[in-house]
C-alpha cells in the first residue's frame, strides 16, 4: 500500500523538502506518493493561512493519510506553531494524522550550515571569499536568516552587475536546491528543530 501525503509550505521552494520525506518514507520500507499542490498556479492565491490551505486542498477531492504542514516559527515560540498547525487540522480534516515542520524562526536557517552546498548552488563551487557563516550553535538565533542567506549566495557567486542582478532573482531556485542537498546526517542532524521533524515524520510513517 503506498501512503498517500499532503505536503504544504510557506512557498514553493519547500518543496526541497520533499526528498527527504521521501528518503524517510524509503528507509522505513513504505512506498509514499507526495502531493504538494501549488495553490497560487491553481487559482487559490488567496491561500496564506495554513487553515486556508489546508481547505482548498480538500476541495480537489483527493484524500491523503498523512498531512505534513511546514510553518516558520519566525519570532513565535515552536509550541504556538504546533498549536497553530493542530487547530487548523482539526477544523479543516479532522481525523488526519500530521507532522508539523517547524524550524526555529525561518527555514533558511537550516541552510547556513553547508558552505561546500552554498558555494556549489551559487556556481562558485570553488570560490574562497569569507562568507561569515554563523557557527553551529548560533544559527537558530540568527535574526533574519533568509536575508542572510541571501547576502550569502550573493557574496558566494563574485558576480557583479546585472549577472548579479540575474542570480538574484532566482533565489527561489537556489533555496530549493539547497533543501534538497541537505544532508540528514551531517551538522544539522544536531539542530533540535530538525531532529524533531526527523522523529515526528518517522513516528507518523510508522503509524500509519
Amino acid at each position: 500500500m503506498t501512503l498517500r501525503i499532503l505536503f504544504t509550505g510557506e512557498g514553493t521552494s519547500d518543496n526541497g523538502l520533499v526528498p527527504h520525506i521521501e528518503a524517510v518514507a524509503a528507509h522505513a520500507g513504505t512506498p509514499v506518493s507526495v502531493t504538494s499542490p501549488d495553490f497560487g498556479r491553481l487559482g487559490f492565491a488567496h491561500c496564506h493561512s495554513v487553515a486556508e490551505k489546508l481547505r482548498s486542498a480538500r476541495g480537489f477531492g483527493d484524500d491523503y493519510d498523512l498531512i505534513m504542514v511546514h510553518r516558520d516559527a519566525d519570532g513565535t515560540s515552536p509550541e504556538a506553531r504546533l498549536e497553530e498547525v493542530a487547530k487548523a487540522v482539526a477544523a479543516e480534516w479532522p481525523g488526519h494524522p500530521h507532522v508539523a515542520v517547524i524550524p526555529v524562526r525561518m527555514l533558511e536557517a537550516w541552510l547556513l550550515l553547508d558552505e561546500t552546498s552554498i558555494r556549489q548552488v551559487a556556481e562558485n563551487p570553488n570560490g574562497r571569499m569569507n562568507l561569515g557563516l554563523p557557527k553551529h550553535s548560533a544559527v537558530e538565533n540568527v535574526a533574519d536568516p533568509k536575508k542572510l542567506l541571501m547576502a550569502t549566495l550573493t557574496t558566494a557567486s563574485g558576480y557583479k552587475g546585472r549577472r548579479l542582478a540575474s542570480f538574484q532573482k532566482r533565489f527561489p531556485h537556489h533555496r530549493h536546491k539547497l533543501l534538497e542537498r541537505i544532508d540528514p546526517y551531517g551538522p544539522i542532524s544536531r539542530l533540535a528543530s530538525w531532529k524533531a521533524f526527523m522523529e515526528d515524520l518517522k513516528a507518523a510513517i510508522g503509524a500509519a
